[in-house]
């Protein structure tokens, strides 16, 4: 089964032309010859970023998704490539609804009708990965039934070994295979299908962002079932809406789109500064908006995280960029080590100033920010700077959010409606506020140490008299004495200060 769907990837490859897509990049490549001689007898209309996009629609719906996570690498690849692939759409005729029903009664062990009140057989979605059904749990609740394709596992798993076994293969010939990182990328996009492969992690993604945006105004997220949800099924609530792509739809619902706009914006940063924990998927297929104009998030598969120094990085960079404090960015990049060392920092900020001086001041419908994260990117690249891969899914994210600003409110500034939440989200990070949000956060741990204290203050006084025996007695008497006020002064000190915060806390 393998050799036929090696056998069929390299027939499309040639049909394609894919192979002279190595030849045509100018690069010192092995076999350059052999090569030479399976072109003769074609000729390619099509552009090569356009036939490469139809050989990965040929090859299935797991090259596809491929090709969309490449699209997102524009470190990596030429923009017409980049921007060709980004066009890929995973669009992927349901499996018959009888296939569905046998490996949801083959999870639950008995027949559906004694699972759900009903169940509708016809999908209402579907995916390369899984599909959903509409059902009916036994109260009542209505939900969203999502199913993983049978035999998705093996396919997938054949399908990444022969990407495993190209990658190397394309390291060893091409000059240019190991800059793209072929093995690394291919890692990447094996993680990233394995972590959709299993629907109780899609689940639990579910229930943390459910979690985050409890109560709130602009995010809904559909509650887990987890009774009924497992590796293979996962049930949710089923949600409301209107896809966002339907903007004459959602005009004459009356949503203020503008306001739309603006929370989208808003619930991005929310996502990574606040909770460093974002929707990583969020094109309008994933996207819905309720009737009272707020968001719903679906399809969990794909999520995104960011450590507190991640945050900070991004928040610096972010604030420096509005404030077109162009050697600040540099310097950061510097300072977190990104770029070699003996980089001049004014060049990198000259570099970045030409990038980003044309773009302030202007609506976003006359920004292009592909086109501006590429030229960022090719700065990159000529300054030697590491892309660090937790910051790939938030690059494609962004992206996502300019495609979706776009088709709401053409209008909308970006950074007039960032700036604000990024200056409040910094002041409390530094300052008073900041130290009282430590401070309770380490009140539990304080509380076990302060009845440890005495005994570990007269155990550091006993080893200094006993270290400095020749000192005169009156003297060590009265420096100890001194020490141990000081101590308890301390204590006394951070006593009060938990006190305070936690009474202030809970008042």
């Amino acid at each position: 089964m393998r050799w036929l769907r090696l056998l069929k990837i390299l027939t499309v490859s040639l049909r394609f032309g894919l192979d002279q897509m190595l030849l045509d990049a100018g690069s010192k490549l092995r076999f350059a010859g052999l090569l030479r001689v399976t072109r003769m007898g074609r000729r390619f209309s099509d552009p090569r970023a356009v036939r490469l996009r139809e050989a990965l629609e040929a090859l299935g719906p797991i090259f596809v998704k491929f090709g969309q996570m490449l699209s997102t690498r524009r470190d990596l690849l030429p923009p017409d490539i980049a921007d060709e692939l980004a066009k890929l759409q995973d669009r992927v005729p349901p499996f018959p609804s009888e296939q569905a029903i046998a490996r949801l009664e083959a999870f639950y062990g008995k027949p559906l009708d004694q699972v759900f009140r009903s169940f509708e057989s016809r999908p209402v979605a579907s995916a390369s990965v899984a599909q959903v059904h509409f059902a009916v749990l036994p109260n009542g609740e209505d939900v969203a039934v999502k199913v993983l394709r049978p035999g998705i596992e093996h396919i997938i798993a054949n399908d990444i070994l022969l990407m495993e076994t190209a990658a190397g293969l394309l390291e060893r010939v091409w000059s240019e295979g190991r800059r793209l990182k072929a093995r690394e990328v291919v890692a990447e996009f094996s993680k990233h299908l394995g972590d959709e492969l299993d629907l109780m992690r899609e689940a639990s993604n579910c229930s943390q962002l459910r979690r985050n945006f409890r109560d709130s105004p602009l995010l809904a997220v559909p509650e887990v079932y987890w009774d009924f949800c497992g590796p293979t099924a996962m049930v949710m609530e089923r949600m409301v809406g209107l896809p966002i792509s339907h903007t004459d739809a959602l005009r004459a619902q009356g949503v203020d789109m503008a306001a739309l706009s603006r929370a989208g914006v808003e619930i991005f940063f929310t996502q990574v500064f606040r909770d460093g924990f974002f929707h990583a998927d969020m094109h309008p297929g994933n996207i819905f908006v309720a009737p009272d104009g707020q968001y719903i998030a679906l399809d969990f598969g794909i999520m995104g995280t960011l450590t507190d120094v991640d945050k900070n990085y991004l928040a610096q960079n972010f604030l420096a960029f509005f404030q077109r404090d162009y050697k600040r960015v540099a310097q950061a990049h510097v300072d977190a080590g990104w770029v070699p060392r003996g980089t001049r920092v004014d060049e990198f900020e000259a570099s970045i100033r030409a990038v980003c001086e044309p773009i302030f001041d202007k609506p976003l419908k006359e920004i292009e920010f592909g086109r501006t994260l590429l030229r960022l990117f090719q700065v990159s690249r000529r300054f030697n700077v590491e892309i660090q891969p937790q910051l790939v899914l938030l690059q494609k994210t962004l992206l996502n959010i300019e495609g979706l600003g776009r088709q709401l409110d053409p209008e909308l500034d970006l950074w007039k409606t960032a700036k604000p939440f990024l200056e409040r989200w910094m002041s409390e990070q530094v300052g008073w506020r900041a130290l009282r949000r430590k401070l309770l956060d380490e009140a539990p741990a304080w509380a076990m140490m302060m009845p440890e204290l005495p005994r570990l203050a007269h155990k550091v006084l006993s080893q200094s008299a006993a270290q400095d025996v020749r000192q005169d007695a009156v003297d060590l008497e009265y420096r100890s004495r001194r020490q141990l006020r000081w101590i308890q002064f301390l204590c006394l000190l951070v006593a009060l200060l938990i006190g305070f915060e936690v009474w202030h806390a809970y008042a």
